[in-house]
């Protein structure tokens, strides 16, 4: 088999795998209400039980680092895809509190193992390939998501018990990602030999910049997932049917941002791409705080997919770039302030709503995002090269990163 069909093949498994989380993801996100009904969890305690999972997920992104040091990230992933889909199945069937806190505890603990491993394959297949790729596999996330969430849809339509609504999407997804997991593609042998060094004497500081921007995008992301229905219905005066759409209209942008992205960043460079996202979502939470109604609401709530869409992908591809001997390393240092964020945006936003109003609560996730414009150099130049073999297409003519190239 040549390179370019095993990286195609592996290219389009893990494509496949973050598709699969996304599902997973939203069904359990999505269902959280009927999850409380179902086990007799109070208002008191679920926020417990939520931020349990990605304080799991960070600290089993923490081991999983640790872990590629003996056995490839694909391996991890093989076998963290499956648990989390069985996870997901086990949060529908059990009949008491306990049986749902363990299986929460398990779905977090693999899920951060998984989110690790993806983005380190993903890491190290944009490497290879020597182009912008990274944004294509969020892509595949996003359209998971948007799918996952209209089975749980269907699911709370048709009232169906959260096994049976779990059950479909489990039994067709988890043996067609084992069966992808035979296609995974790790890193080129001199990866691997030197991924195991560490970020080495101040390498975290150089990192720190990525995670700040890492964790201010998730405050972003998190913000619209948990607030954009209550702020249109309960500050710009929506429908409650209508006040389910914002997420829905956030997630189809995200995927189009995603889709076309990569192209983007070909042509006109990460930190640029990176920029022009932040202004754009940025003014999405600005549209957001002063429109005067729901419809202005959803041009905001639209704006801010556009434009966070692009940040995540990349900071995952600017950590590979800055350490192309630890990248596994550094993805997993960078992949827990995806939980920081996460951990932090909701409350905050609820807090300073509640102190003030939730139209300058707004304000304050826009502050955030805006600090990636002070870190975009972080992203690298236009003309940044990967520097491996799989760079050159023909002859010994490269790609350059951020310009475009010929497709493998």
């Amino acid at each position: 088999m040549t390179d370019d069909v095993r990286l195609r093949r592996g290219r389009g498994a893990l494509g496949f795998s973050f598709f699969v989380q996304g599902v997973a993801f939203a069904l359990l996100v999505t269902r959280i209400p009927a999850i409380q009904d179902r086990y007799g969890i109070s208002d008191g305690l679920l926020p417990a039980f939520l931020a349990a999972v990605p304080v799991l997920a960070g600290a089993s992104s923490v081991a999983t680092e640790h872990l590629v040091r003996r056995v490839p990230p694909s391996v991890v992933l093989r076998w963290a895809q499956p648990l989390v889909l069985l996870s997901l199945l086990a949060v529908g069937a059990g009949g008491q509190m306990w049986h749902v806190a363990v299986a929460l505890g398990a779905f977090g603990l693999s899920v951060g193992a998984l989110d690790a491993s993806m983005n380190m394959l993903g890491v190290s297949l944009q490497r290879a390939y020597g182009r912008s790729i990274m944004l294509g596999f969020h892509a595949a996330y996003s359209l998971g998501g948007i799918l996952g969430a209209s089975a749980a849809w269907a699911g709370a339509h048709w009232e169906l018990n959260l096994f049976v609504s779990y059950l479909p999407a489990v039994a067709v997804l988890l043996p067609l990602a084992l069966l992808g997991s035979r296609r995974y593609v790790d890193g080129t042998a001199g990866q691997a030999e030197s991924g195991g060094k560490g970020l080495g004497a101040g390498g975290f500081k150089l990192l720190l910049p990525l995670c700040l921007v890492m964790a201010c995008a998730y405050i972003g992301d998190s913000t619209v997932a948990n607030w954009s229905a209550k702020y249109l219905q309960d500050v710009l005066g929506s429908s409650e049917q209508m006040a389910t759409v914002p997420y829905n209209v956030y997630m189809v942008t995200t995927l189009v941002g995603r889709a076309v992205g990569d192209l983007g960043v070909r042509r006109f460079g990460a930190a640029a791409v990176v920029r022009a996202g932040t202004l754009v979502a940025a003014a999405g939470f600005a549209v957001v705080a002063a429109a005067p109604g729901a419809w202005e609401g959803m041009l905001g709530f639209t704006l801010l997919g556009i434009g966070l869409c692009v940040i995540v992908p990349q900071t995952f591809a600017a950590a590979g770039r800055l350490f192309p001997g630890a990248s596994d390393t550094a993805v997993a240092r960078l992949n827990i302030f995806n939980y920081v964020g996460f951990l932090i945006g909701s409350p905050l936003v609820g807090a300073v709503g509640d102190a003030w109003s939730y139209r300058g609560a707004m304000l304050v996730p826009m502050a955030l995002v805006l600090v990636t414009l002070f870190q975009a150099r972080s992203f690298g130049s236009e003309g940044a090269r990967y520097g491996v073999r799989h760079e050159r297409r023909a002859g010994d003519r490269a790609v350059d990163v951020g310009r475009g190239g010929n497709e493998v």
